[in-house]
């Protein structure tokens, strides 16, 4: 991460915008999760932009994709999980697609698109966030091959980055 990452916080219209656009992606209304005034500060990074919601790294903007971060613990009890056995993990904190023998199970419905958070069956944890191959209904029949594609886990440059802006 550069030292010199720019920063500001976004007007209320543009803040609320952001909110509609993420609430609509996680399919969550974002405005009753917070439930007060939100402040939304954008910091433009190397790869792209991270919004700070209330002070926390909650979202991540990489050109016009828009994504939850690992940090964001508002939105992770609210949408899809696909938990992973022990042995996955280390090959998805290396950037590895989740393939379909490391699932242990499916929590909550998705469809085809829809980001998730994957994580751990020991801990719960969230390792990573992805985007489904299949709606939730297909996703326990297959049993080979790529379910989620990985967009974002522990240990990436964004992870780095975020941890770094809360130093």
């Amino acid at each position: 991460m550069s030292k010199k990452c720019k920063r500001h916080f976004l007007k209320e219209r543009e803040a609320k915008a952001l909110l509609n656009e993420a609430s609509e992606k996680l399919k969550v209304d974002l405005e009753k999760v917070f439930r007060s005034e939100v402040k939304v500060e954008l910091v433009k990074m190397d790869f792209g932009e991270v919004f700070l919601v209330n002070g926390k790294p909650s979202l991540f903007k990489i050109e016009e994709h828009l994504y939850p971060t690992l940090l964001f613990e508002e939105i992770f009890k609210l949408t899809p999980r696909v938990v992973v056995d022990m042995g996955a993990i280390r090959h998805i904190c290396n950037g590895a697609n989740v393939m379909a023998p490391g699932i242990v199970r499916f929590e909550g419905d998705f469809r085809k698109g829809d980001l998730v958070f994957v994580v751990d069956e020991k801990y719960g944890k969230p390792i990573a966030v992805g985007e489904v191959f299949y709606d939730s209904a297909e996703a326990v029949k297959v049993k080979q091959g790529v379910v989620v594609k990985n967009v974002h886990f522990v240990g990436d440059k964004i992870w780095k980055s975020l941890k770094e802006l809360l130093l």
